[in-house]
């Protein structure tokens, strides 16, 4: 039986984070009520909130950050619209990354086993020339390998190679990208 109570009562964040959990709130308006077309501006929010972000990266502005001190993000990369970076653990996303929109990066989950249903902190790792198709969905703990794409709408719960295209739920490889 799930004991619900528990889990409430539980502290699942230092006093730090769920300071700046309250800040972000605060100042979150000022990134995404900003013009499309001010990606620094917004990368600056984020990095006034500990992100670590590269050159020339474009996050649009209805991308829903969770946790700005969580992400971590290379040269000429992008966020789309409505994309949902949900990092309970830390995010990082290589260049030349194109996150399409509506995608879903989940870095955070429950550990079922446990009755206490315990917050469980995973990392994601996007490396390198990758693109997630829009709708995509990746999971705790998934790392995507150099110059992959994952498909319109797929599932990934698993890490995938380098130079692979992999689409479905769950997603499986396709193919070899040349």
């Amino acid at each position: 039986m799930l004991d619900i109570k528990s889990n409430r009562a539980s502290k699942k964040y230092s006093t730090k984070v769920y300071l700046l959990r309250i800040l972000w709130s605060v100042f979150q308006p000022l990134f995404y009520l900003s013009p499309r077309f001010l990606f620094g501006w917004r990368t600056f929010i984020l990095k006034v909130f500990g992100s670590k972000i590269g050159k020339n990266v474009h996050i649009y502005p209805s991308a829903i950050i969770y946790f700005p001190w969580n992400l971590e993000i290379e040269d000429y990369s992008s966020i789309g619209h409505k994309s949902i970076i949900y990092n309970l653990g830390k995010i990082k996303i290589g260049s030349r990354v194109t996150i399409s929109q509506y995608t879903h990066l989940c870095a955070g989950s429950h550990d079922y086993l446990d009755n206490k249903m315990t917050l469980i902190k995973s990392d994601i790792t996007i490396e390198d020339d990758v693109w997630i198709c829009a709708n995509a969905i990746l999971g705790p703990g998934t790392k995507i390998g150099k110059s992959s794409i994952v498909g319109i709408g797929a599932v990934v719960t698993k890490s995938i190679s380098n130079n692979c295209i992999y689409a479905g739920n769950p997603a499986i490889k396709i193919k070899d990208r040349n």
